[in-house]
């Protein structure tokens, strides 16, 4: 299969221009090249990139919030200083049975890849006491195999317990790793404190560097490219038949996402009255602001899943594909945007007839390559 790089074009507005800082991420340095952005710097979110949750089942920590759909919770919006972003809020209201709500998304079945580097420039919100932000990933096949099967990975988490306790919960941070056939989960996490604080109403840059051998994180890479990562972890998969083995779990397709919890197990408070992060000085909300996520790979790479060979604005632009693909002689094939074998068709199926979940695909149907939305 073909690969390509992808790169979102800008969007030239009036004036005041759309963002503030550069977009520029950690760039294209040790092989990496750019294969996938979104710069949030649109009108509303791409819901072709994006899903955006909605639940309160207080995912799996006793969290307090309900997570909703509604833009005063999840939008993409300047972040006041002229930066497109994408804005997470957290709110103390009260919204079916919960006393807050908030903002998760995430690309499962829309953006996935596996290996390369992901990173996200992030500006948090003073998470003490009750706030807790994370940037993250999962297995792809998390809808059908489950948690822990399809692994997790934490690039940043804050606002956690310890960092309360310690007065140290504007530079307190961690990564971690879960895995496993099943409960109790095998899992490593790592926390780290700054010498400075990630509360600071600047944007900062998390990185995962995630190859066949290691996963290896980062802080600030744009801005001290030579450091010592604050976390890191051997996945090399050198026993197959070890349930137990991170190597095992972290060489498939992950998808990304973005969630600001209230509450729950991480930072230790299960009540509405210990959240004192939101409160009357900040008119009882707060926001977590993504300035961009990108990913890079490396061309060739052991393991790579790049991203199929389609037009560089197919990702942002539907079209059917159905009657295409009927008028052909041979199996029509769908693959996930990552390159990987979905499903093959009966000749002159329709795709929109095939038994996969929603999401964006590419056909290809004899010498074409095709977008296609399963809605």
């Amino acid at each position: 299969m073909q690969k390509f790089t992808l790169i979102l074009s800008s969007m030239v507005l009036a004036l005041p221009a759309l963002a503030a800082q550069p977009q520029t991420g950690s760039g294209e340095t040790d092989g990496y090249k750019l294969v996938w952005q979104d710069l949030f710097d649109g009108e509303e979110l791409n819901q072709l990139r994006w899903n955006i949750e909605v639940n309160g089942a207080g995912g799996g920590n006793n969290e307090l919030q309900y997570y909703t759909d509604r833009s005063e919770n999840v939008r993409v919006g300047d972040d006041g200083e002229g930066n497109g972003c994408l804005i997470l809020t957290a709110r103390r209201e009260e919204y079916k049975n919960r006393h807050f709500t908030s903002g998760r998304v995430n690309s499962m079945h829309l953006v996935t890849f596996t290996h390369g580097k992901i990173e996200a420039s992030i500006k948090l919100p003073a998470t003490a006491n009750g706030l807790w932000p994370a940037f993250w990933m999962m297995g792809n096949d998390y809808s059908e195999v489950g948690w822990p099967k399809c692994g997790e990975t934490d690039i940043l988490e804050m606002g956690h317990s310890d960092g309360i306790k310690n007065g140290t919960t504007d530079r307190y941070f961690n990564g971690a790793c879960h895995w496993g056939q099943g409960w109790p989960q095998a899992s490593y996490a790592k926390s780290a404190t700054k010498s400075y604080s990630l509360q600071d109403g600047e944007f900062h840059l998390f990185t995962l560097i995630w190859d066949e051998n290691n996963y290896k994180m980062y802080v600030d890479l744009d801005k001290n490219p030579v450091q010592v990562p604050y976390y890191s972890i051997g996945i090399t998969c050198d026993d197959p038949g070890n349930e137990w083995s991170a190597g095992n779990y972290f060489h498939k397709e992950n998808f990304i996402l973005f969630n600001l919890a209230v509450g729950g197990n991480f930072p230790g408070i299960h009540d509405a009255a210990g959240i004192t992060a939101i409160n009357e000085d900040n008119g009882q909300e707060a926001s977590m602001y993504v300035n961009y996520v990108k990913i890079y790979q490396k061309e060739g790479a052991e393991g790579n899943t790049l991203f199929s060979a389609v037009p560089t604005d197919a990702l942002d632009s539907e079209s059917s594909v159905d009657e295409l693909a009927a008028e052909s002689e041979v199996f029509p094939q769908i693959y996930t945007v990552g390159g990987q074998l979905v499903r093959t068709l009966a000749k002159g199926m329709n795709p929109s007839e095939a038994d996969i979940e929603k999401g964006i695909y590419i056909v290809k149907s004899g010498n074409s390559t095709y977008k296609f939305v399963k809605k």
